[in-house]
């Protein structure tokens, strides 16, 4: 591509919701924690490694009896309050949360077993709140 001569319509979307393609037999539940695996599908979290956090699903999606990208999964971006795993505290503030499962997040990464899902920025009694 060239540089502009003229004025360009670029398209613009918030930044704050995207759609990602579901993993073949995974399930999502409305507010579960999800991931990218190594292949590029959304799948719900778990103890795993390869995986990046992408968010909160928005809704529950079911591609359990279909292939990778049968089905379609909108995910949010932002700080969402995850369970925490019992070892979170607010000295863990601006490290890596990583995922215990689809709603709970840990300060390590259990002994490389885990994958991380996005920075805690607080701790309180509503949970762990993780940006991703």
């Amino acid at each position: 591509m060239t540089a502009l001569i003229k004025d360009r319509n670029t398209p613009f979307r918030d930044g704050k919701a995207f759609g990602h393609p579901v993993a073949a037999g995974k399930v999502f539940f409305a507010g579960s924690l999800a991931v990218l695996n190594a292949t590029g599908y959304a799948e719900p979290a778990t103890t795993a490694t390869g995986k990046k956090g992408l968010g909160r699903a928005m809704g529950g999606v079911s591609n359990a009896a279909g292939a990778d990208g049968d089905a379609l999964v909108i995910v949010e971006h932002g700080c969402f309050a995850w369970a925490n795993d019992g070892n979170v505290t607010r000295a863990h503030i601006g490290s890596s949360a990583y995922a215990v499962d689809d709603q709970t997040v840990a300060p390590t990464d259990g002994g490389g077993t885990r994958s991380a899902v996005g920075i805690i920025r607080n701790v309180d009694a509503d949970g762990v709140w993780v940006e991703s």
